[in-house]
């Protein structure tokens, strides 16, 4: 039996899984080695961290994370989350073991939706990105393309300053790589760029929250407060797929996320030590 199960090995779960262990809280991590930023090679805005691969970064937290020996990690994924009746929790893994915890903190993130369109799937997180605050600055001076979307003008005030040209496309219909840069077509029409931005639906990329019955938000995100609980006692969401009512959307940040993880650690904790009721 765990104190804290934390399903996630993004910056979320791993600050969660690092708070716990400096408190000797027994904790199991798992990690299923998919990642939203994994198509990524750097990771931006982030303090001591900026250009950093996400790899190195997530490499770095786990060897700290060996200095404790309250925290046990294992590279495997959950399949299912239930709460048994005396409220403690059981969670399926991959391998088909099953492990009991008192607490889950899910960090499992979001999945972005990437649109069946050719050459897509292929640059997204290289040369096609979602973030000015993540990918921007890259793009100074050079051209960037921005799919039209609820999003388009905010992305238009943001870049203009930073790119040397910024120009609204239709829906793209295909992307391709080529000497110029990247040639982005839509419809019958087509410009060569350096970066296209582009605004994605997201998805939960596991189904934990469908499975413990948790609150959503219009956004697609599980409902939380300030300290990542959820509506189900004993359970704590941390990372963009959470959602405080007070923020207009989820926030996709590494920093961010870590932070979640660190509130949802102490809350973890809190609720252990000082039960309601």
């Amino acid at each position: 039996m765990y104190d804290a199960l934390v399903i996630g090995g993004g910056p979320a779960g791993l600050q969660a899984a690092l708070t716990l262990g400096r408190m000797h809280r027994p904790t199991l991590l798992l990690d299923s080695g998919a990642y939203r930023n994994g198509p990524v090679d750097a990771m931006h805005n982030i303090v001591t961290n900026d250009g950093r691969d996400p790899a190195e970064f997530r490499s770095i937290v786990r060897g700290e994370l060996a200095a404790y020996d309250d925290v046990e990690v294992r590279d495997l994924a959950a399949t299912a989350v239930g709460r048994l009746g005396d409220g403690t929790f059981e969670a399926t893994l991959a391998d088909g073991s099953v492990v009991a915890s008192r607490t889950v903190v899910l960090a499992t993130g979001l999945r972005d939706v990437v649109p069946d369109v050719p050459g897509f799937a292929e640059q997204w997180g290289r040369t096609i990105h979602s973030c000015p605050f993540c990918h921007g600055h890259e793009l100074s001076g050079r051209r960037v393309a921005i799919q039209d979307s609820p999003a388009a003008g905010h992305h238009v005030v943001m870049l203009t300053p930073i790119a040397g040209s910024v120009e609204v496309v239709a829906p793209v219909t295909g992307v391709e790589t080529t000497a110029e840069g990247l040639r982005v077509t839509s419809g019958s029409d087509s410009v060569v760029v350096d970066g296209l931005f582009a605004h994605l639906a997201w998805e939960q990329a596991a189904p934990f929250a469908a499975q413990l019955g948790l609150e959503m938000r219009e956004s697609g995100c599980i409902a939380v407060n300030l300290f990542g609980q959820t509506s189900v006692p004993g359970v704590y969401a941390a990372g963009d797929l959470a959602h405080v009512a007070d923020l207009p959307m989820p926030m996709p940040s590494v920093l961010a996320a870590a932070y979640a993880g660190q509130l949802a650690g102490s809350s973890v904790l809190r609720d252990l030590v000082m039960p309601v009721g």
